[in-house]
């Protein structure tokens, strides 16, 4: 059977310009283009396009296919649901997966013509539907050339995020799950260790959000940035506090201060959360040190009675050698 493998380049939050994809056709050509959201004339210099709109509206937007090859190249267009990688990277779901959200809002063109070293404007639109749930849908749309390669086809790709929040209610949460605490004990007797804590977060609210999370233990403490989740997405977080000595009993507190990405935040429910986890540090290296200490007042003491034992030893021997002494004087 053949395979089709998808490869997609999208743009991601911290990239300021359109990316550009390559590939080579059938005749062995390098082929070189990029999208970007555009106006009705041209680039219109966004990174990607985030739209608020009500149940049932729809708008028309623009994508620019612009073609760096020296052929004209045929590009099929796509849209699909949106979501991060492990990495915090943009995606979009492959063509082989159904889109069952923002993806399907969105209606393109097919394909579209664009001549070599020219750039080609687009339009498409997006549909909410009447009974689309509040908060952000993300979905992407790219454009895509497909070459064959033996049995298999690849797909490149390349595109960016489209962002549509539905009105209504929106929800930033980003509760705090599965934490774990470990300690780990300084060399130095005379320094705290380090904990390390390990946590998810899931955002279970509606809207693309990022954070801060805040760890606590033992009156030391330490601030984490919350990289970007979409509604639905989970992130493994791992922060590490310095300085925390081993008191036996360790409360290690969690708590996130979600921030909305995007849209207008006025009457946005912004939730804060926390969790709570207990692990036992034994003061190890202090127990070590108390004990070299309890060996070496012990061997003082020990060398010290032995001293003395020898020296009232020697003046016992001196004073029976005296009285022997003056025995025999005596007697003769």
């Amino acid at each position: 059977m053949r395979r089709m493998l998808t490869a997609l380049a999208a743009v991601a939050v911290a990239v300021a310009a359109a990316p550009a994809a390559a590939a080579a056709d059938p005749g062995g050509t390098t082929l070189t283009w990029t999208v970007q959201p555009a106006g009705q004339s041209g680039p219109d210099g966004r990174r990607w396009i985030e739209r608020t709109l009500d149940p049932g509206q729809a708008v028309t937007e623009h994508l620019a296919v612009r073609n760096f090859s020296d052929t004209t190249v045929v590009f099929a267009l796509k849209a699909a649901d949106g979501y991060l990688t492990d990495k915090g990277r943009f995606n979009m779901l492959p063509s082989d997966r159904a889109s069952v959200d923002g993806g399907t809002w969105i209606a393109v063109q097919e394909k579209v013509t664009v001549g070599a070293n020219a750039t080609t404007v687009v339009p498409f639109t997006i549909t909410v539907p009447k009974d689309a749930a509040p908060g952000d849908h993300p979905a992407g749309i790219a454009a895509t050339v497909t070459s064959a390669g033996g049995t298999v086809n690849v797909e490149s790709r390349v595109g960016f995020r489209v962002m549509t929040r539905v009105s209504g209610t929106v929800t930033a949460s980003l509760p705090v799950k599965d934490v774990t605490a470990t300690y780990t004990p300084s060399w130095n007797p005379f320094a705290g260790g380090t904990l390390r804590v390990r946590y998810t977060l899931a955002n279970d609210g509606n809207v693309w959000a990022t954070g801060t999370s805040r760890v606590a233990v033992a009156g030391r403490f330490t601030t984490t940035d919350v990289e970007e989740l979409l509604p639905g997405g989970t992130r493994t977080v791992e922060s590490r506090v310095g300085g925390v000595w081993a008191l036996g009993h360790l409360r290690t507190t969690v708590e996130v201060t979600p921030a909305m990405l995007g849209g207008d935040q006025a009457g946005a429910d912004i939730r804060r959360t926390s969790a709570t986890v207990t692990t036992w540090a034994l003061p190890w290296s202090q127990l070590a040190l108390a004990l070299l200490v309890a060996v070496l007042v012990l061997g003082v003491r020990t060398v010290r009675r032995e001293r003395r034992r020898r020296l009232a030893l020697l003046l016992d021997r001196a004073r029976d050698e005296g009285r022997a002494s003056a025995v025999a004087a005596q007697g003769s």
